[in-house]
């Protein structure tokens, strides 16, 4: 794995976990529990970290539990590595302090992460600019309506230079494996890979998310093909005739498909899709419902409230209210 952030010095490395209120607990423990593992194993101090909050006070994760910060943000000590846990809604969090502490945090060479909903703010921050990056798939979306021109992959991670990313769940223990690794060499991650009974190590460029078929137990290929189409065809849908050549299959044999294996048709399950980005779109970004509505291929407002209210029982505004 070529080197992305500065090569660790005789010291510990100091880790700063800023954490967001809601922030989830096992997105922060995937990323610093391996830490606390290298340490026991190696025998000795390699990395120190450091709770971090806003103001000085408790935070909350999303399950209830409160943590004690070592310090807040115009306190906090000097650290080789920021990483930004946050979960929740990231699209909401607008604090100009942390905004500016990180980017000073950047000026200063530290290495800048965020995990789950964290590189949001890292964007937000504008410390992501001209940096390869990823995110929890569910604020993929919103991420990419509010910052398209930033390099967004759906990657587990990404390590480039010194920022790093992250899909957030389970996914931080293989981004800290990787960071180990280059950090005190395989051995020892491979160590601590053992202690977690972590039995495959995830790279990088793994995939989030399982494909369509492996998701949704769709049962032919055919339908893996039809569906992955839908979901990159949003804005100007395909018409059934595309989907079907897209899926190497006749229009009836296509339709018979979807009767079959998803009790359904095709344009019900592409309009499923499509409402399903939308309501995603509403709770996590400030863009107008009517781009919204064009966004997810919807021809006026009124069709698209129609059919809206018709699946999720309110309006696309009463959604966004909530």
């Amino acid at each position: 794995m070529p080197k992305t952030l500065p090569a660790p010095a005789s010291r510990p490395s100091r880790v700063g976990f800023l954490l967001i209120d809601g922030f989830a607990l096992m997105s922060f423990a995937s990323a610093v529990e391996p830490l606390r593992a290298a340490n026991a194993i190696a025998g000795r101090t390699l990395y120190q970290w450091f709770h971090v909050s806003i103001d000085g006070r408790p935070i909350g994760a999303s399950s209830g539990l409160s943590i004690q910060p070592d310090c807040a943000i115009d306190g906090a000590q000097e650290f080789d590595i920021v990483l930004v846990c946050a979960g929740g809604n990231p699209t909401k969090f607008s604090d100009r302090r942390t905004m500016s502490w990180l980017r000073a945090q950047a000026r200063r060479g530290v290495a800048i992460g965020g995990i789950s909903g964290g590189p949001y703010l890292l964007a937000r921050a504008k410390v992501l600019d001209g940096y390869r990056c990823t995110i929890h798939w569910e604020h993929a979306p919103a991420f990419a309506e509010a910052f398209p021109h930033l390099d967004l992959t759906r990657n587990l991670f990404e390590i480039d230079r010194e920022r790093l990313t992250c899909g957030g769940g389970v996914a931080g223990l293989d981004m800290m494996q990787a960071l180990i690794r280059r950090d005190h060499g395989p051995e020892l991650a491979a160590k601590v890979s053992d202690w977690f009974l972590q039995t495959n190590v995830r790279l990088g460029d793994s995939s989030q998310r399982p494909n369509a078929r492996e998701r949704g137990r769709l049962g032919h290929p055919a339908l893996q093909a039809a569906i992955e189409l839908m979901e990159r065809r949003l804005r100007e849908p395909a018409s059934r005739t595309e989907i079907a050549r897209a899926a190497g299959v006749s229009l009836r044999q296509l339709e018979r498909l979807f009767t079959t294996h998803l009790k359904t048709t095709i344009e019900r399950r592409y309009l499923m899709i499509r409402l399903q980005r939308a309501r995603t779109l509403l709770r996590q970004t400030s863009l107008p419902v009517t781009q919204i509505g064009a966004d997810c291929g919807f021809v006026s407002l009124a069709h698209f409230s129609r059919v809206y209210r018709q699946r999720f029982a309110r309006t696309p505004s009463a959604d966004r209210r909530l």
